[in-house]
């Protein structure tokens, strides 16, 4: 089933040294291109902030958690509108291009965004460096009183995902990311071909929507946990991130850092807690 962030296409399908005409449902991937417009000493400024390859659907939340992430704003009411610009439209007729205004009082910092962006993409950044700089620019709080979360549950957590992957049922190609109660409630789920895409629609949603309780609630990403995934848990306070895959050494360093439960390489009974042990739990209600 067709969905706004995918396609059909005709492909050959293969069994054995059978093979017939068949099609295929596909996840698109398209850029867009977010612009902000910000007041500044007397008059409107616009600058081009990022272009970003991502699956259309929900961009305005991607657009705003992408935002919250990346320390751009730290309240919703920074936001004046989003809003479509232009007519920049790409193959399959999805509008690729959003106008962020930033409410007055509210300006970008663009040289320290852009440094940030270089950090964050290259490869050859000093970890310490990297985790120091975050902490001093953000200050992060992560709440120590939870979520206390029952051993038992993290098991079910993959099945829980993939029974609301609606995108990925159709595709098989998109990541998911999920904002999951201690007691197993899928709240709001975001997907996107890009890992870090879904949890920055997840966040955006959430936080738009003052759904966010950290001490209550953690989340849950389809894919390996890389440094990127862990910083923006850490930008929205978030103290527990689970995924279904494995962590990198300075995704751990970065939880280690800001005492976050990491949990990750999930299977039938089996998973790591690679940091913040105590916030799993034995029996519900501890």
């Amino acid at each position: 089933m067709r969905t706004i962030g995918s396609v059909d296409y005709e492909i050959h399908r293969v069994d054995g040294s059978n093979r017939e005409s068949s099609s295929d449902c596909i996840a698109i991937e398209e850029p867009l291109e977010i612009i902000v417009r910000y007041f500044k000493d007397g008059e409107w400024i616009i600058e081009p902030l990022m272009v970003t390859m991502r699956t259309p659907g929900d961009d305005k939340s991607l657009v705003s958690g992408l935002l919250f992430s990346e320390g751009i704003i730290l309240d919703k009411t920074a936001i004046d509108s989003i809003e479509v610009n232009g007519q920049n439209k790409g193959k399959y007729d999805v509008d690729n291009s959003l106008i962020v205004t930033l409410t007055k009082g509210n300006q970008l910092d663009l040289k320290n965004l852009q440094r940030h962006f270089m950090v964050n993409s290259s490869c050859g950044v000093c970890g310490k460096g990297t985790l120091n700089a975050i902490e001093i620019a953000y200050e992060p709080k992560i709440n120590q009183e939870g979520p206390m979360v029952n051993i038992d549950l993290i098991s079910q957590l993959p099945d829980i995902l993939k029974s609301k992957q609606q995108q990925f049922a159709n595709t098989g190609g998109v990541h998911a990311s999920a904002l999951i109660t201690k007691e197993g409630e899928v709240l709001h789920l975001a997907e996107d071909v890009g890992r870090h895409n879904a949890l920055d629609k997840l966040i955006g949603h959430v936080r738009c929507n003052d759904m966010l309780k950290p001490i209550e609630q953690f989340v849950m990403c389809s894919g390996r946990l890389g440094f990127d995934i862990i910083q923006k848990a850490v930008m929205s306070s978030i103290g527990m991130i689970v995924g279904i895959g494995a962590p990198t050494s300075l995704a751990l360093d970065l939880a280690t850092k800001f005492d976050i439960t990491l949990i990750g390489f999930i299977k039938k009974n089996k998973y790591n807690i690679y940091t913040g042990n105590w916030r799993i739990s034995e029996t519900f209600g501890d």
